[in-house]
């Protein structure tokens, strides 16, 4: 199964971060990262070092899409939190649904969030490419 993932991170994210919590979100859904066809995320973060260190690291090319690209895209889990820093209520899950070209319902992971130990946090979500 070939899946697209969406990233959102608190700014400074260390790549540390977003790569374990990338790890466990793949684990959790049976999945690994030779899996992954495409990773996605805001414009707002086109700049964040520990983002685009995991991705490079990762051999992935990050896909960046605008708050209003993101705000279109109905999700399950929508954030009044993350609409107000933002300007759309979901970074991850809308980044993989768009990434995917899927609708929620390919969804395989929702949001996997890890706050790391320098109280950063990162979340993930992973969907399923349609054939």
């Amino acid at each position: 199964m070939n899946v697209a993932i969406g990233l959102g991170c608190d700014r400074g994210t260390p790549a540390g971060t977003i790569a374990r919590a990338v790890a466990e979100a793949l684990r959790s859904a049976g999945l690994d990262a030779a899996q992954v066809r495409a990773a996605a995320s805001i414009t707002l973060k086109a700049d964040e070092p520990g983002l685009l260190a995991f991705a490079a690291g990762q051999g992935w090319t990050l896909i960046f899409y605008s708050p209003e690209q993101l705000a279109a895209v109905p999700v399950p889990n929508p954030s009044e939190t993350v609409r107000r820093y933002t300007g759309t209520a979901s970074v991850a899950e809308a980044a993989a649904l768009l990434a995917a070209g899927a609708d929620k319902n390919h969804l395989i992971v929702e949001k996997h969030k890890l706050r790391g130990p320098d109280g950063r946090s990162a979340t993930v979500s992973i969907t399923r490419i349609p054939p």
